[in-house]
């Protein structure tokens, strides 16, 4: 059993999806942005990661930068300047650079006409003669039609997540995500035909109405289905940075100790059948490549979550997608009218980043350790002395191991890994950012 220490579940903090987060980022410009791609070597493995900011129907809980499908122009104006970014970054990059992935993110990309997502995909294996990379979409069940099936199945699509949340109809309206349960199972069996191997259910707890019984429920059915990988995410309710939220009722939201449950919950279930802990809230089939990967200490953390792509450098393609580069982060508009016009130009769209600097790579170093394989390389004369007695008080009651220079996260503290992670982030004083709860 997990120990519930609400004083340490009090802060809030980051995800570390990359360090320095976001919140140190600040505006730079198109030079900033092609300074990134010039520290890139011939033999660097790149990723690539394309954004659709476009969903049918908006979700009342999402945090995600997306906007309602509909209005054709805006879709056709959007993607053509989607293409045009891919020819300036093509025309950056080394012939023959090797390519490990390319996944299609937002949003939903299956709100853009599935003829629409074969001439995205034609033009970026043509562009990066990335045809060996490994194909992984993100997919709303909702508008999983046979037409996108088909294309999935033909463009050897291998990975692709779904968005769930609950199975629960209750709690799906109180989210505005209403989904019958039969559209899931049809997606899944629809997928796995199509040769999908590794399939992911974005799930959540801590939503609103939401009990240990309607938790269990929709785990229940979520195993009963049997998708290769489980993401179960806490909601982070934050109406006054997400307008959309304010829909939701947050006087139904539960409490910080039911959350923990939940979390505590979710864990204990889906070991029980079968699944294996990735991170602080992946859960894998031992035979799926996120679960060979934290076994075999190649787990990493990027912008897309818990992962097995071991690329050095990751390049976001449209509004507001963060490229990672060796030395420097950088995110485009956000705005996707500005996007579209810049661009659609001919122009790096960066309009936000920070400078890694060398003491951020060993903090990062740090963070990413802790989270993906639960232990790190820490000397205590690289931390400050608030840090260091902060991690005294946790070694204290259980939660880590620190001998000599490894510090080990115990099982007790595997819900605190976030918070575990906060201490070695030297930003943390000096920023204000709003962050979701560590549980």
């Amino acid at each position: 059993m997990w120990r519930y220490y609400p004083e340490l579940l009090d802060r809030t903090v980051p995800r570390y999806t990359s360090y320095p987060t976001a919140a140190e980022f600040h505006p730079v410009d198109a030079e900033f942005h092609a300074a990134g791609f010039d520290l890139l070597r011939p033999d660097d493995l790149v990723s690539l990661y394309l954004h659709i900011p476009f969903c049918e129907k908006i979700c009342w809980y999402c945090g995600c930068n997306t906007g309602a499908a509909n209005r054709a122009s805006r879709l056709s104006g959007y993607l053509d300047a989607l293409h045009a970014e891919i020819e300036t970054v093509a025309a950056r990059l080394h012939r023959d650079t090797p390519f490990s992935q390319i996944a299609f993110g937002g949003g939903s990309p299956n709100a853009i006409a599935p003829v629409d997502f074969v001439r995205l995909l034609d033009h970026v294996l043509l562009a990066f003669d990335a045809y060996g990379a490994r194909l992984s979409v993100e997919l709303d069940p909702r508008a999983l039609t046979p037409e996108w099936i088909d294309v999935l199945g033909r463009a050897g699509v291998t990975h692709a997540s779904m968005g769930v949340q609950t199975f629960d109809p209750a709690i799906q309206a109180a989210i505005g995500r209403v989904q019958p349960l039969e559209d899931v199972r049809a997606g899944v069996k629809a997928l796995r035909r199509a040769g999908v191997t590794s399939l992911n259910f974005d799930l959540m707890y801590g939503l609103p109405g939401q009990g240990l019984a309607q938790l269990d429920q929709t785990l229940e059915e979520t195993m009963a289905m049997r998708p290769d990988r489980i993401a179960l995410f806490g909601y982070a309710h934050l109406p006054s940075m997400l307008p959309r939220q304010r829909k939701i009722d947050g006087d139904s939201l539960p409490g910080a100790e039911l959350r923990f449950a939940m979390a505590q919950r979710g864990y204990e279930l889906l070991c029980a059948a079968g699944y294996e802990p990735v991170g602080f809230d992946h859960f894998a089939l031992p035979g799926d490549d996120l679960a060979r990967a934290a076994r075999e200490g190649r787990l990493h953390r990027n912008f897309q979550g818990f992962t097995d792509d071991a690329a050095s450098a990751l390049i976001g393609f449209g509004a507001s997608a963060i490229s990672a580069f060796p030395d420097r982060f950088v995110q485009n508009m956000k705005s996707s009218g500005q996007y579209r016009s810049f661009a659609g130009a001919g122009h790096l769209p960066g309009a936000r980043g920070v400078i890694r600097t060398p003491e951020d790579r060993k903090s990062g170093r740090m963070i990413e350790s802790i989270l993906c394989h639960g232990h790190a390389s820490v000397r205590p004369d690289e931390l400050p002395t608030e840090a260091v007695e902060m991690l005294d008080a946790l070694q204290t009651i259980g939660l880590i191991e620190w001998n000599g220079n490894r510090l080990s996260v115990c099982g007790e503290g595997r819900p605190y890994l976030r918070y575990i992670s906060s201490l070695f982030d030297r930003h943390r004083q000096r920023s204000c950012g709003t962050f979701s709860p560590s549980v």
